[in-house]
């Protein structure tokens, strides 16, 4: 009688392990240093606004948002044109959300909430009119921007298994993408 309770819990323990680590979901990690490595290269970018300024924006530094599962990046600008009387350099602060593009596997910023576009040294007036493109200027540059690519080889198990990138979480350690069911034709 012994023998046979051992006999069924040692058939059942392997199928109830298995049925735990098929409801477990899978994820991939993505650190802020390759988040911000990602961003290397495609900056310096010039943006044109409404044929008054040219805004130069710098690479962005990111930080994480755990708290709001958002990215904060800050960017130097540098800003001249008819505009204004002389360049003047100054900050650019936005928020946003993160995506995934399955036709390329890249995460993308989406969502974006300008917080600031400060320039030193503006006249108050100017400081408005220009405020009024923070938006503009957080669509033109940062909207869609690439912030990671995932490799084949990264989801070579996933498409193996019938699951694709779902949902993306913001952790203090980086970003958590989970995975989910593909949709069926």
């Amino acid at each position: 009688m012994r023998r046979r309770h051992l006999l069924s819990f040692t058939a059942a323990g392997p199928l109830a392990l298995l049925s735990a680590c098929a409801s477990a979901q899978p994820s991939y990690t993505v650190s802020l240093r390759q988040m911000q490595q990602a961003l290397d290269g495609r900056f310096p970018r010039s943006y044109p606004v409404a044929g008054l300024l040219d805004l130069q924006l710098q690479t962005p530094r990111l930080a994480l948002l755990p708290e709001r599962n958002q990215i904060n990046a800050v960017a130097d600008v540098q800003a001249s044109g008819p505009l204004l009387r002389r360049s003047h350099g100054g900050t650019f602060d936005v928020d946003f959300a993160l995506r995934y593009e399955p036709s390329d596997r890249t995460l993308r910023a989406h969502d974006l909430r300008v917080n600031a576009l400060r320039l030193d040294g503006l006249r108050p007036q100017a400081a408005q009119a220009l405020a009024l493109y923070g938006q503009q200027l957080a669509d033109q540059s940062l909207r869609e921007v690439v912030l990671h690519q995932l490799q084949p080889k990264d989801l070579a198990l996933a498409d193996g298994l019938g699951v694709q990138p779902e949902s993306i979480t913001v952790t203090p350690q980086g970003l958590v993408v989970r995975f989910g069911n593909k949709p069926r034709p």
